[in-house]
């Protein structure tokens, strides 16, 4: 059973009809404890097992924008920006996951792809975070089954999915997926490890390949951990970073 975690989004809101709109559409949902309206800073705190995105989907049928500002306790969130390595692509990434753990052995994940060809992809988790060459270079499966030696013999341990196989996502017509996925992990293993999406979980993985996505997984902030609106690399607000990302279908 998923255990509640906490979320926290910037919303553009002017006065308290705005509030109230919003928290009715989140309440619709389920999986929604609790939400707690910033009218002043711009932020909606939300408690429940909803996953981002459908949280982010209620937000914006209010017509209003929504960015997710963190999730989870400080040290127990991730994020992994997913793209490809191909040469043929302009636009290379094509892809988010957010990683939240809700317990000592859960981290849920909620996964967005855009661009890829129709069809069913795997996400895995591989044993390095060398993405220099693409997927090619980020090593085996996570946690694959491995043989052990019983005196003179190799005998190969029971079969069991290595826990570095997340789940499937299927990709329709458009090249948009989605998933939310939980897997038995903790956040603090998956640091710095990669994160593959691709047509099969073992490879051989071509880097010209458009279809495979890779990212290197990193900590990213807590719900009250990160309250930066402008990007001091680009100079840009958050409002305007998020309409770059809804043209490019990753919102």
């Amino acid at each position: 059973m998923i255990e509640p975690f906490q979320t926290t989004f910037a919303v553009p809101m002017t006065c308290e009809d705005c509030v109230k709109s919003i928290s009715s559409s989140l309440y619709n949902l389920e999986g929604i404890n609790k939400v707690d309206a910033n009218l002043k800073d711009q932020l909606v705190f939300i408690e429940g097992t909803a996953p981002p995105s459908s949280i982010v989907s209620a937000i914006e049928s209010t017509g209003r924008d929504a960015i997710l500002r963190g999730s989870g306790t400080t040290n127990s969130s991730a994020v992994c920006i997913l793209e490809t390595h191909s040469s043929s692509v302009s636009d290379k990434i094509r892809g988010l996951a957010r990683m939240v753990q809700v317990s000592s052995n859960m981290t849920l994940v909620d996964l967005t792809i855009n661009g890829l060809s129709p069809g069913k992809y795997v996400a895995t988790i591989r044993e390095a975070g060398d993405i220099s060459r693409g997927a090619e270079s980020t090593g085996g499966l996570w946690e694959a089954v491995k043989a052990k030696v019983l005196g003179s013999e190799t005998a190969a341990q029971p079969p069991k999915e290595p826990r570095g196989i997340f789940g499937n996502v299927d990709v329709d017509e458009k090249g948009r997926g989605s998933v939310f996925l939980d897997r038995p992990v903790a956040i603090w293993e998956l640091i710095g490890r990669s994160m593959v999406v691709s047509k099969n979980a073992e490879g051989p993985f071509s880097r010209e390949d458009a279809n495979t996505l890779v990212g290197v997984i990193a900590r990213s902030a807590g719900v009250w951990d990160n309250d930066k609106m402008v990007c001091s690399c680009s100079g840009k607000n958050v409002w305007q970073e998020r309409r770059e990302q809804v043209v490019k279908g990753m919102a």
